[in-house]
C-alpha cells in the first residue's frame, strides 16, 4: 500500500502503520485521517496480517492531535461530518479483529490520544505527553475521547483530563490505566515488536475471540458477559487451533498454528 502521509510495511505477520507527517508532528488532517481509514480497513482483510503496530514518524509526536488550522472555520454540521468521520475511523481500528499496540512516543495528545486509546493497548516512551486538551479551545473531543477515556481510567480521573485540558506524563498515565508500560525512547519499539511478534506466532483465530469476548462483553451486564464468553470458549474449544495448542501442551513441544 503506497500513500502520502503514512507508511506501511508488513513482516512476518506484523503490520508496522506510521504516521509520517514529522513536520505537522503527525497531526490528522481529513487526508490522513482517510488514508488511516483506507489502509486499516485493507490490513482487516489481509490474511499475513496478524497484528498491527501504530507509531508515529519522528521522536517528538505520536500524534499532536488534529489539524487545527483545517477546523478555524467549521460549520456546525462540518464539524459534525468531521467528527463522525474521525470516529468511524477509530471504531474501524478498535474492532479490526486483530491486536493493535500503540507505540506512543513524545505528543499524543487530543485526536492523537484518541488514536492511541482506540488500540487494543498502549505501550508509551517516558517522554510521552498525553491529554485531551479540546476545552482550551472552546471545543470538546471528537474522536470518540469522552467515550474511551472513562471505560479506561474511570469518570472522575476522565473528567479531570477533558475539562482542565491537561497534559500528563507518560508515568502519569501508566499509573491511572491509560498506558500499560512505559519503557526508554531507546527501548520502546524493540519491545513493542518483541510482543507483536509473539503475538504473531499466537492463533489468529483465537485472538480474535479474544477481543470479540472483552470488546463486546464491556458493553453488556455482566452476566450476559459470561454467557458470551461460554459461547465463544465453546467455539474455541471446537477448533482446529485449539487441538494444536492442546496437543502440544501435552507433547511438550510449541504450537504450531496454522495461521492463513
Amino acid at each position: 500500500m503506497s500513500f502520502e502521509n503514512i507508511l506501511c510495511e508488513v513482516t512476518d505477520g506484523v503490520a508496522v502503520v506510521t504516521v509520517n507527517r514529522p513536520d505537522k508532528l503527525n497531526a490528522l488532517n481529513r487526508a490522513t485521517t482517510g488514508e488511516l481509514d483506507t489502509c486499516f480497513a485493507s490490513l482487516a482483510e489481509d490474511a499475513a496480517t496478524r497484528v498491527v503496530v501504530l507509531r508515529g514518524a519522528g521522536e517528538k509526536a505520536f500524534v499532536a492531535g488534529a489539524d487545527i488550522g483545517e477546523m478555524a472555520d467549521m460549520k456546525a454540521d462540518e464539524a459534525e461530518s468531521f467528527a463522525r468521520k474521525g470516529q468511524a475511523m477509530l471504531n474501524r481500528i478498535e474492532n479490526l479483529g486483530k491486536p493493535v499496540i500503540a507505540a506512543v512516543g513524545g505528543f499524543a495528545l487530543g485526536g492523537g490520544c484518541e488514536l492511541a486509546m482506540a488500540c487494543s493497548f498502549r505501550y508509551a516512551a517516558d517522554n510521552a505527553k498525553l491529554g485531551l486538551p479540546e476545552t482550551g479551545l472552546g471545543l470538546i473531543p471528537g474522536f470518540g475521547g469522552t467515550q474511551r477515556l472513562p471505560r479506561l481510567v474511570g469518570k472522575g480521573r476522565a473528567l479531570e483530563l477533558v475539562l482542565t485540558g491537561g497534559m500528563i506524563s507518560a508515568k502519569e498515565a501508566a499509573e491511572m490505566g491509560l498506558v500499560n508500560k512505559v519503557f526508554s525512547q531507546e527501548d520502546l519499539m524493540p519491545a513493542v515488536m518483541k510482543v507483536a511478534a509473539a503475538l504473531a506466532h499466537k492463533s489468529s483465530f483465537t485472538l480474535r475471540m479474544a477481543l470479540q469476548a472483552v470488546g463486546e462483553g464491556l458493553e453488556m451486564t455482566q452476566d450476559s458477559g459470561f454467557h458470551l464468553e461460554a459461547a465463544l470458549f465453546g467455539v474455541c474449544g471446537s477448533s482446529e487451533a485449539a487441538r494444536e495448542g492442546c496437543t502440544a501442551f501435552v507433547e511438550k513441544r510449541k504450537p504450531d498454528f496454522k495461521n492463513p
